[in-house]
């Protein structure tokens, strides 16, 4: 009997002979379970669903490789992470044009990942600022700052 909201029971998948057959899912050995039990009669398929689903357990328990937090973690190779890490490393540093030209994303965003690389603990140092001066000694569009990843940082 379903209730209101919760789904319906689906039916155990079972081989020709009519024999359960253990999928290979977490969710998929659990309704197994669900259904063996909900079954009206002496329940026979409910020892192979548990049996299957303490499998499923213990496939989707499986330690994962644990990284050492001392070491400097690194993206994936070819993400728009790596080739602004990339950038930065060179010894002449990088613009944000450069950034903006390499990723296609927009200035402010270039903006955000330096914030972002300063708040994981990676300082991004400035070579250097150019500051091209206009009428009424204000900055002018042109001016830039080149960034570079801190000497030691080069993980």
């Amino acid at each position: 009997m379903a209730t209101l909201g919760a789904p319906e029971p689906q039916e155990a998948p079972v081989t020709p002979s009519g024999a359960w057959k253990p999928k290979s899912s977490l969710r998929g050995a659990a309704t197994a379970v669900l259904a063996a039990w909900d079954a009206e009669e002496d329940k026979p398929d409910l020892p192979g669903a548990v049996e299957a689903l303490r499998a499923a357990l213990c496939q989707a328990g499986t330690p994962h490789k644990v990284r050492d937090p001392s070491t400097a973690s690194r993206p994936r190779e070819g993400t728009k992470c790596a080739a602004v890490l990339t950038l930065l490393r060179r010894p002449e540093g990088a613009t944000v044009a450069h950034v903006m030209e390499a990723t296609g994303w927009a200035q402010h965003t270039v903006r955000g990942f330096l914030a972002g690389l300063k708040k994981k603990g990676r300082p991004v140092e400035v070579l250097e600022r150019v500051r091209q001066v206009g009428p009424g000694a204000q900055g002018a569009k042109g001016s830039y700052s080149v960034y570079r990843i801190a000497a030691g940082e080069q993980g």
